[in-house]
């Protein structure tokens, strides 16, 4: 089988296209067909090794994929079945979806519900599935399209866009943030009723006017510390993102004195019925016009270029890269 392998060399990152044999492969009791991957911004820091993502060489990147089972040990699974994997450390610390083949853990897999296929399910990747994790926690805090607006910031990117969609198809009124007014547009055909710019959550007080029944935070430090001075009386926050930074500037004020909630969404170490509820809904509530949003499609051996692209800011919309 073929995959992008990645090696050190004197200190610097190599990539590759190889052949790999299945005795290669890291332990696991599923072996998966893979048929789309996604390359992704931690792929591309890997990939260039412009970040500390892998550890240990070499590594096979790709931090999600989807495709066919081809041989099971697990129960739950079965040959010819679809399933996707995000997260769990793959690409990572365990040989990812870069490859025409992966072998991981039962544990890892979801079955793909009804309604998605591959493809549909890697136009989703990572990002759609953390953008999913985030609505319902506004959704089990009993945030409601009634409640008020909700503020999705770093609205351009992949977890915010998918955020959109899916809180417009759920009936909520959307206020996008984005820095970029090119994306102005896209926002709104997602279902955006207003955008801001991000300049506008440059400086904060303590406590400000009430705006938001709820809110999305991908961007972190000084943003985030005002869009909790701004939450109403019982809203929440779904904080999933560090893009601004990793700070958080703020004080206890909106917490103790409007009763607010900051709630942390972790996507690479969900615990299975959770994701597997998480897909289920992708599948039920995704509009379908959301699948026909820019996607590129390239190759393994394109993979190293494109991954130089994103890092340069280069690459606008999702990269899908057709293993087979």
């Amino acid at each position: 089988m073929q995959a992008l392998l990645l090696e050190q060399q004197d200190g610097k990152t190599l990539a590759s296209v190889q052949h790999i044999d299945d005795n290669q492969l890291h332990e696991g009791n599923v072996t998966v067909d893979i048929q789309w991957s996604g390359l992704n911004y931690k792929d591309a820091l890997a990939i260039t090794g412009k970040g500390k993502i892998i550890r240990h060489f070499p590594m096979v990147p790709g931090i999600d994929f989807a495709g066919t089972v081809h041989i099971s040990d697990d129960p739950r699974f079965h040959p010819g079945q679809q399933v996707v994997l995000t997260g769990w450390g793959v690409g990572e610390n365990h040989w990812g979806g870069l490859a025409e083949r992966a072998r991981v853990n039962g544990d890892w897999l979801v079955a793909l519900p009804e309604g998605l296929d591959d493809r549909k399910a890697m136009i989703i990747g990572t990002a759609g599935f953390t953008a999913m994790l985030c609505v319902m926690v506004l959704e089990e805090a009993g945030i409601r399209p009634h409640s008020g607006e909700i503020l999705v910031t770093g609205a351009s990117g992949g977890v915010g866009s998918t955020a959109v969609a899916l809180l417009h198809k759920l009936g909520y009124q959307v206020v996008a943030v984005s820095g970029r007014e090119s994306t102005h547009d896209y926002l709104r055909t997602l279902g955006a009723s207003r955008i801001l710019g991000r300049d506008e959550f440059a400086e904060t007080r303590p406590l400000e006017k009430q705006l938001w029944a709820g809110a999305i935070d991908t961007v972190g430090d000084k943003v985030l510390a005002k869009v909790l001075a701004q939450m109403n009386y019982g809203g929440c926050v779904a904080a999933c993102g560090l893009a601004g930074g990793f700070a958080l500037p703020t004080t206890v004020m909106p917490f103790i004195l409007r009763n607010v909630r900051l709630q942390g969404v972790d996507s690479v170490m969900a615990p299975a019925a959770r994701r597997a509820e998480a897909w289920r809904r992708l599948a039920q509530d995704l509009p379908e016009t959301f699948y026909t949003q820019a996607a590129t499609e390239i190759t393994l051996d394109d993979a190293p270029k494109v991954a130089e692209a994103i890092i340069n800011n280069q690459v606008q919309g999702r990269t899908l890269v057709k293993v087979k």
